[in-house]
């Protein structure tokens, strides 16, 4: 019979957090299905309700969406009243999204929806432990992206990593 690690190495705890991550982006995906919104209009919906109006490119990479997806969703959006665009008042080139009024209740509403879902997600986590790990996934991903760079090598059909300094 096979003893677990009492003192996880790596790659074990690259793997837990994948599969929590997997398990808790179907629960996200979901809930966000149930607004009527597909991901990508519901993240530019609600990168517009917290931070306000926005260029058109800051919007997407806000919500981490290529320029081409981006101009879909906002176009998407602004068919449907959601949104509308106007030009930057200081820079001609430049255009503003906003939010329309419509837009605003709807996002508002599915936001709230989402954040509850969310919330039940996370239920078996104590705030403390929810604010221990937040603040243990925070150390993790900075270290991550500021840590040697691993080069990746095929050799004989299986990866290679080697840590460069």
């Amino acid at each position: 019979m096979a003893t677990r690690r009492t003192n996880p190495v790596g790659i074990h705890l690259w793997l837990v957090l994948m599969k929590a991550y997997q398990a808790i982006q179907r629960r996200a995906l979901r809930s966000i299905g149930d607004t009527s919104l597909c991901f990508s209009d519901f993240a530019v919906l609600e990168a517009l309700l917290h931070k306000g109006p926005l260029p058109v490119n800051t919007v997407g990479a806000l919500v981490t969406l290529t320029s081409g997806s981006s101009t879909a969703a906002i176009d998407r959006l602004e068919k449907r009243g959601l949104v509308r665009r106007a030009p930057d008042a200081t820079d001609r080139r430049t255009r503003i999204v906003h939010l329309t009024d419509r837009g605003k209740i709807l996002i508002e509403a599915a936001f709230r929806k989402h954040a509850a879902d969310m919330e039940t997600v996370t239920a078996t986590l104590s705030a403390t432990e929810k604010k221990t790990l937040l603040d243990l996934l925070k150390k993790l991903g900075k270290s991550a992206v500021s840590g040697p760079a691993i080069n990746v090598s095929i050799t004989k059909g299986k990866p290679n990593a080697q840590k460069t300094h």
